[in-house]
């Protein structure tokens, strides 16, 4: 049944984003979707709806979504002279030498041509541990390179993370606290943290596979205390669909602040030309525009031609709910812009 608390905000004509609407309702109301937030941007005007258990505030583990994140912290430092694109990781990370791992460049790291693998091999070992951060680090610095640096693309989380690792260096501060401080508040994004978020929605981790949702996988899935503190730079965000879409703004408008306007405007174009596939730095090239999406069920884009935004947060994971709902949402919200 619909929640009585589905919400929304308009400032755009009545009923004209009402096929989104009603994939998100019926997706409720089968019972498939416990809660999601729309929310469209364009030209001023805002359109903004709760569904099921969900309020316009809530807060999400967004996942994949913190990428961006992380390598605008990395692009705010070299903006500043404190380390450069095209840098060798070596420099930042001495020992990280052996075989190719010396010709990857921090570019490699946030374009994913770093020949890092997404997930460690050991990944699901080390979750079912709890093992501390540190622990992803060690792995990312000693895994196989999968191809040479530069050679193709492949989505690669442990690049991210050592582009964390990176920043954490030349900082000598925390990731979270760094983005805190240089990235969401300047950009008023009060409800966006890296790391735990008291009262934050649950993910319905019975539909992903791992973790799986079994009373075995309680103590480390995306609901579990250990994951939601972790901070992980490549997923652990929480934050909600009207921060994101101040992020998105500050990409598809800069200002020249947080970041060098320019600087900003080469995150979101294309940095793997000859490649397999186009990527941004941080984020991905989603025609004809820029976004990111999350495993935990999330997913952002921003359209320059359109000048219009889309965050569409659920508590449904994208293995079960990217085609039946992310991408038909999306597609109507397309249509109707």
């Amino acid at each position: 049944m619909l929640s009585r608390r589905a919400l929304f905000a308009s400032l755009f004509a009545p009923g004209r984003f009402r096929h989104a609407e009603s994939i998100l309702e019926k997706a409720v109301h089968s019972g498939l979707l416990q809660a999601a937030v729309l929310r469209v941007e364009q030209r001023g005007e805002i359109f903004e709806r709760a569904f099921g258990l969900a309020r316009p505030e809530s807060q999400f583990l967004i996942a994949s979504i913190t990428k961006p994140m992380t390598a605008t912290a990395v692009m705010l430092l070299a903006d500043r002279g404190r380390l450069h694109y095209e840098d060798p990781v070596s420099k930042y990370i001495p020992g990280f030498t052996q075989g190719d791992r010396a010709k990857v460049t921090i570019r490699h790291l946030l374009t994913h041509t770093s020949g890092l693998p997404d997930m460690l091999p050991d990944n699901i070992p080390l979750r079912q541990r709890q093992a501390p951060l540190r622990a992803f680090v060690d792995g990312a610095l000693t895994t196989p390179l999968l191809f040479a640096p530069g050679a193709r693309t492949s989505y690669q989380s442990m690049g991210i993370l050592l582009a964390a690792v990176i920043v954490e260096k030349l900082t000598e501060k925390p990731l979270p606290a760094f983005l805190k401080a240089e990235l969401f508040q300047p950009l008023q994004m009060t409800r966006t943290v890296l790391g735990a978020a008291p009262g934050a929605v649950k993910i319905q981790v019975e539909h992903a596979d791992p973790p799986g949702g079994t009373p075995e996988t309680a103590s480390w899935d995306w609901n579990s205390a250990w994951w939601r503190s972790l901070g992980v730079p490549w997923g652990g965000a929480h934050s909600t669909a009207a921060d994101i879409t101040k992020l998105l703004q500050a990409f598809l408008h800069p200002t020249g602040a947080p970041l060098k306007k320019e600087t900003a405007q080469r995150m979101t174009a294309n940095q793997n030309a000859g490649l397999d596939k186009p990527y941004g730095i941080g984020w991905a090239i989603v025609p004809p525009g820029f976004g990111h999406g999350g495993s935990t069920g999330t997913s952002c884009w921003a359209h320059p031609g359109k000048d219009a935004t889309f965050v569409l947060l659920t508590s449904l994971p994208a293995k079960a709910s990217q085609k039946p709902m992310i991408e038909p949402v999306a597609n109507a919200i397309r249509a109707a812009l």
